[in-house]
């Protein structure tokens, strides 16, 4: 996915943008929608994609958009994790999604069970970031 900002009723957002065969793949602060081409003209419409994971990247915060389960966790407290590694599986209106950590760290904190169900907008996972850098993240 390319990011991209863009400005929307004066407020700026940052999107990651993939282009399809048949449409482009959208994420805005973690919502994630299919534009879907209607047809030559480039005319599309807006179909809401599955639900996304919330990545807030300069934190290193990923929460559940919307309310899920929690399917299983590939980490534990006191391991390091590399950026994009999968940290946990969450279930949300029948799809299971990879969640992966946004940032190089050590898992700091777990605050969820496999099986779980969870809300939106939860901090899952605490990731410290390593020591080159001088914030924390949360997964």
């Amino acid at each position: 996915m390319t990011k991209r900002k863009v400005t929307v009723d004066g407020e700026e957002f940052e999107v990651d943008v993939e282009l399809t065969d048949s449409g482009w793949e959208v994420s805005i602060e973690g919502e994630g929608f299919f534009i879907e081409f209607e047809d030559s003209r480039n005319k599309f419409t807006r179909k809401r994609k599955a639900p996304s994971i919330s990545r807030k990247d300069t934190t290193g915060a990923i929460s559940s958009a919307i309310p899920g389960k929690v399917v299983s966790i590939a980490v534990s407290e006191g391991m390091r994790v590399s950026s994009g590694e999968v940290v946990l599986i969450l279930e949300a209106m029948k799809m299971q999604n990879e969640i992966k950590s946004p940032i190089d760290g050590i898992v700091k904190e777990i605050n969820c069970t496999p099986g779980e169900r969870v809300e939106g907008n939860v901090t899952l996972v605490r990731i410290d970031r390593d020591s080159g850098s001088d914030r924390d993240g949360e997964v």
